[in-house]
């Protein structure tokens, strides 16, 4: 089944779209939300409350592409689950790929900038000004949450490759964030 037909579904309230969500996405999306809070169960957890937000949230949103809508609410729920153990201390899972982007924001420059300007604009235009590779791999750290030995076997690529592309990544972005202005393309604004 289709993405535009689980959709319909949904649409129609259909509960069959839970099913048919779970079948295409299941193993992609335990995935997901188990290499941010490595744990089984809570990823589980996370599934679950992913199938009931996306049975609340369509309609009425209207996905174009619900396997990166699904990724997307797994990922938010599975980091929201992370923050609250780390919080707690309940966790000693403290390494998180986000933590290197940390440097970036942290400039004092970056983080005047990021105050003035729609980030979610600026992370578009800036993956879209990255080559293919270096966008893949950039994806695969930071929304999927890839190690680097993952994302060196998955493209084929030496590890060192990867830890290349993504130091060159972080300093593009925060090139991006300092300059003076940044610019962001008129099809983005129009979204």
């Amino acid at each position: 089944m289709n993405d535009e037909e689980i959709t319909k579904l949904f649409l129609s309230r259909n509960e069959s779209a839970i099913g048919a969500v779970s079948d295409k996405y299941g193993e992609l999306l335990k995935r997901v939300a188990k290499k941010i809070i490595r744990s089984e169960t809570e990823a589980e957890e996370c599934f679950n409350d992913t199938l009931l937000r996306l049975w609340q949230s369509i309609p009425p949103a209207v996905p174009n592409n619900l396997r990166a809508y699904s990724c997307q609410i797994i990922r938010n729920l599975a980091l929201r689950r992370l923050k609250y153990n780390l919080a707690e201390k309940r966790s000693v899972n403290s390494e998180l790929p986000l933590d290197e982007l940390e440097a970036v924001a942290a400039d004092p420059a970056a983080e005047e900038k990021l105050k003035s300007v729609d980030f979610s604009l600026l992370l578009d235009s800036f993956l879209r000004s990255l080559s293919q590779e270096s966008r893949v791999v950039f994806m695969k750290r930071y929304f999927f949450m890839d190690s680097v030995q993952e994302i060196s076997r998955d493209l084929n690529i030496s590890e060192s490759k990867v830890k290349s592309l993504l130091w060159r990544a972080r300093n593009k972005l925060r090139d991006s964030i300092c300059k003076e202005d940044i610019y962001i393309t008129e099809e983005l604004q129009d979204e």
